[in-house]
């Protein structure tokens, strides 16, 4: 068998060919092509290049760029995203959040895919990145909301803050513009270096499976699911891992992205350090075995990003989530990030099938009030969250304020309107009370059929001139590369729901060769769960939070069989109607930083507490300063923290804040100080002469203006 390698070797043959294509002038036709006369468009070269590679090579090499950027936002005093708990606010960070963007182009159309370290992917995010790709002519000529996939892999361990809608923005106490601003700059930034990066390469595909890695939390309601469909699968949840590895014309290896689908929960709510839980430390370990980058504009990126993992907990086994941030006190966190790293090095090293085929991509704006299902003959509903809803998922998140338990239904002896209204007038502080009045339309209880309506996020109105509490328009993609297909969808797509959803797809795509396809879930908008009908009618959290009504699955299935239809056909897919643009109609009551300040007698950036003198390998080093609060600047793309190592009499970084051996902890000690805590576990140091920086910004009381400073430990040894 030729090997991937073997094959470029046709390399030389290739380029010649390419460069006498270019001569004739092939196009591009995603490009308006309107540059200047006389100058040189290395983008349209490139994609004459590739297209005269393919007509002579079947298809099989493609523009491929990654790109990397960070969007870690405000490490102090935000409430996370992901468990609801309002006291669960930041105080530093664990490691940092990033944006993994890749190009992928066949010389005539080309798609972004973008997996972000967040819990959620909201729908305000994908618009107002989609305008600032608009707004540079280099990118919107290429690029649009069409084309462009955002997904979230759903880590629990970030600020929240960030939707614009009340349903999500409401347990954070707003939203947060400082870390909504951070994220959508983020991606858009690791979209244009992408782009900027794309050369001509090979995709190779490789699949396999993970066992031990995840479990079905809610397996009574995937029991209810046909026994003659369950009998089709050796597993109740998803253990396949789908790999793509990136790899230039010239051995380059530019970056792997793959699916995999279980829940990066493993770190609990009461942990307060931003953190990708188990997919970003995979990212982590298998960029660090790269040797990737981070500030560099160019450099390789690994993605784990997020499948069908709705029901899917890393938790099982090891009980609820612990806070923990380490391998010896956290068992779930060690055994997902190193089944998932493992796994995909495996898939990596082994990959020898490449991707062949056209890059297409359709989507579409489709309102889910109001969408006819022709398999069920009538409508989905407009949004609303069930009365299990209340109760949380067992193993990862059991809710801090139940009201109802899992599977409560509207025949249950639990369930009456009276204790539905008493109950949500309770519920979070009654922040959701003066939604109750609209549950009391009789067609929209219905239509949502065993689900006893709890908030009903589809029609209450915070105030009349508002939107309703979760977005009802969903963005829905398919985005064919080669012979796979990705399957953009807006929620937490269950086991079951994401490989019937996986078989719509393959099914209708497979006449133009499709014979692989993957679940990206939490992908453009946020509509919280996908659930099947079967495991619907059983209320667990995950159908109670499937939010638009027994027939979502049916009516999301329609409309991706007939995107992938529209890509066979070669006919265009109507755009639906464009959501509102809400962010300018929200609120933040989340703290502000007003002021800092320190002892007299003392510097920002001063120590409190210095090193030891010595240290032996395995120690935990553990450094404070009186500093600054974090938020005064988010340090984008560089770092709260250096641990510094002496070599040749120079003093030379070798960690920063976004390494999972250090922490960079933050807490207020009265009215306006800050302490800051660095620590340092040396378990894989070498032996050394050491020091900590930490670098922060203080804002003054009288003038409001924000500065830098510094603060170096003593020195210390590592032997």
């Amino acid at each position: 068998m030729r090997t991937a390698t073997a094959r470029l070797h046709r390399i030389p043959f290739l380029l010649l060919w390419g460069s006498i294509v270019l001569a004739t002038g092939c196009l591009d036709n995603t490009r308006n092509d309107d540059s200047p006369e006389g100058t040189i468009d290395t983008q349209h070269t490139q994609g004459n290049l590739v297209s005269g590679i393919n007509a002579q090579a079947g298809g099989s090499v493609f523009l491929i760029g990654s790109g990397i950027y960070d969007i870690t936002g405000p490490a102090g005093e935000i409430t996370m995203m992901g468990f609801a708990v309002s006291d669960q606010k930041t105080a530093g960070i664990h490691m940092r959040l990033r944006s993994r963007a890749f190009v992928i182009g066949d010389g005539a159309k080309r798609v972004v895919f973008v997996s972000a370290d967040l819990g959620q992917l909201f729908q305000m995010v994908k618009l107002k990145v989609s305008e600032k790709v608009a707004a540079n002519p280099e990118l919107a000529q290429y690029y649009n909301t069409k084309n462009i996939l955002l997904s979230a892999t759903h880590t629990h361990s970030g600020p929240g803050g960030y939707s614009g809608y009340f349903m999500y923005d409401a347990t954070i106490n707003g939203f947060v513009k400082q870390n909504f601003n951070a994220i959508v700059d983020g991606i858009y930034q690791s979209i244009l270096r992408a782009h900027q990066n794309v050369k001509p390469g090979k995709i190779l595909v490789n699949e396999g499976t993970i066992d031990g890695c995840g479990g079905n939390r809610a397996e009574e309601a995937y029991n209810n699911n046909p026994a003659a469909e369950r009998g089709r699968y050796d597993s109740i949840t998803d253990k396949t891992m789908t790999l793509l590895k990136f790899v230039g014309l010239d051995g380059e290896e530019i970056g792997m992205v793959n699916w995999y689908a279980v829940h990066p929960d493993s770190i609990g709510p009461a942990n307060k350090l931003i953190s990708g839980d188990n997919k970003g430390w995979a990212s982590y370990l298998f960029e660090k075995d790269k040797g990737t980058d981070y500030l560099a504009s160019k450099t390789f990126v690994a993605a784990f990003a997020q499948s069908n993992a709705g029901d899917v907990t890393p938790n099982i086994g090891f009980g609820q989530a612990p806070p923990d941030l380490t391998f010896e006190k956290n068992k779930s966190l060690e055994n997902a990030v190193l089944k998932q790293y493992n796994k995909a090095k495996e898939l990596y090293n082994s990959a020898t099938k490449e991707l062949t085929g056209s890059v297409d991509f359709r989507h579409e704006w489709v309102d889910m009030r109001t969408l006819y299902v022709a398999s069920a003959g009538t409508t989905t509903c407009a949004a609303g969250m069930g009365a299990s809803f209340s109760a949380g998922s067992p193993y990862d998140n059991p809710s801090p304020s139940p009201l109802f338990p899992n599977g409560t239904t509207v025949d249950s002896i639990q369930w009456s309107e009276d204790s539905g209204k008493a109950a949500l007038s309770g519920f979070l502080g009654g922040i959701f009370a003066f939604a109750w009045p609209a549950t009391n339309n009789a067609a929209y209880k219905a239509c949502h059929a065993e689900k006893p309506v709890l908030i009903p996020t589809g029609v209450a109105h915070l105030n009349i001139n508002g939107p309703t509490m979760t977005p009802q328009i969903m963005p829905l993609q398919v985005l064919k590369i080669g012979n796979l297909a990705i399957a953009a969808v807006p929620t937490e797509v269950t086991t079951m729901s994401g490989r019937r959803l996986k078989n719509t797809v393959k099914t209708e795509l497979a006449s133009v060769g499709v014979d692989t396809a993957v679940i990206a879930g939490l992908s453009n908008s946020y509509a919280s769960y996908l659930a099947t009908r079967e495991e619907y009618a059983k209320q667990w959290y995950e159908g109670a939070c499937t939010q638009f009504g027994p027939n979502e699955l049916s009516a999301f299935q329609q409309e991706y069989a007939k995107l992938s239809k529209a890509i066979v056909s070669g006919t265009e897919v109507a755009a639906g109607p464009t959501p509102e643009d809400v962010t300018e109609l929200t609120v933040d009551l989340t703290p502000k930083v007003v002021l800092d300040d320190k002892p007299l007698d003392k510097d920002f950036g001063s120590v409190i507490t210095q090193p030891a003198a010595s240290y032996t390998k395995g120690s935990l080093v553990t450094v404070q300063y009186w500093g600054g609060h974090p938020n005064n600047n988010l340090q984008t793309q560089g770092s709260f923290l250096a641990v510094e190592r002496l070599v040749n009499g120079a003093w030379v970084a070798m960690a920063w804040d976004w390494d999972p051996e250090t922490t960079y902890r933050w807490e207020r000690s009265g009215i306006s100080y800050s302490k800051i805590t660095i620590t340092w576990d040396t378990k894989n140091a070498a032996a050394g002469t050491y020091r900590i920086r930490h670098k922060g910004h203080w804002k003054s009381g009288w003038t409001g203006q924000i500065s830098p400073y510094e603060g170096v430990s003593q020195s210390f040894t590592v032997q």
